[in-house]
């Protein structure tokens, strides 16, 4: 199996269309021994903002001597784009391997006979599990895909969930209101795990206030226009850097980040990644 081959196939599970849902996801990281067991992850979610927000916390960690992964979703350029680690992009030879790995286990190269049907997105979230895992990851920045509570991302059981904002997105799956949306969002929360928000509807904040009361996640509302650096231009900019300024500082006790290291990694954040 070539590269191209690889890609080819992965694409070819788009016929299985997309799932909310966890089963399949759990049941293909099973297969592998759950590697997310042994992984340590930044979970992100909301509508605008993801990206900036892991591209930002990746930085940090990065600087401050960290094995960072980062996982994304969708890719603009190669599809390498989605896992990198010390912003490295996966390399082809990786994917390749990687896929036909996943596909053996599964049942060959026919998708029609396999049992457990992935989706695209399933595939790849284990895919980049797995990947994390023999690079031997510090810390995962880990970004949903769509929505969250049934996102395939959400088998994580993250050091600290963040959710940038909410806002209408993707009402065919999440829902026709900013609150149905939310709920959604909020379902990264975790029992016990930090969360941070930078979110400003004062709807949507209730559902993350609520769902953090009922799980007993210590909850910190982020504001953005003290917490936001001013050479980063842009009000969305400065408030994806407060959130992940102050996601670092939070998890300091476990990934210590000097104050200097984090002024330079979100200073340059927007460095572009290898192919």
């Amino acid at each position: 199996m070539t590269y191209a081959d690889s890609i080819k196939l992965l694409y070819s599970l788009r016929q299985f269309g997309t799932k909310l849902g966890l089963e399949n996801t759990f049941s293909l990281a099973a297969l592998f021994g759950h590697p997310e067991h042994k992984l340590r992850f930044i979970h992100v979610a909301g509508t605008n903002g993801k990206g900036s927000t892991c591209a930002l916390l990746e930085s940090v960690y990065r600087l401050a001597g960290l094995k960072a992964g980062l996982f994304t979703s969708p890719h603009l350029v190669s599809f390498t784009e989605r896992m990198q680690v010390n912003r490295q992009c996966i390399a082809h030879d990786d994917v390749t391997r990687l896929t036909g790995m996943i596909i053996e286990r599964l049942g060959g190269e026919d998708a029609e006979k396999w049992t457990l049907r992935p989706t695209f997105f399933e595939f790849v979230t284990v895919m980049a599990l797995i990947y994390f895992q023999e690079q031997g990851c510090d810390v995962v920045v880990w970004e949903t895909g769509l929505g969250g509570r049934l996102d395939s991302t959400n088998i994580v059981t993250p050091l600290a969930s963040l959710i940038t904002n909410i806002q209408l997105d993707h009402q065919q799956w999440l829902g026709q209101s900013v609150r149905e949306i939310a709920l959604e969002k909020a379902g990264i929360i975790k029992p016990g795990v930090p969360v941070l928000t930078s979110a400003e509807d004062a709807e949507a904040l209730e559902v993350i206030r609520t769902r953090a009361f009922a799980l007993q996640a210590p909850l910190t509302v982020v504001n953005w226009t003290e917490r936001g650096p001013v050479s980063l231009l842009g009000a969305h900019q400065r408030k994806n850097a407060a959130l992940a300024r102050s996601a670092v500082e939070r998890l300091r006790d476990v990934f210590p980040a000097a104050d200097e290291i984090i002024a330079r990694a979100l200073h340059k954040a927007a460095t572009k990644p290898e192919q």
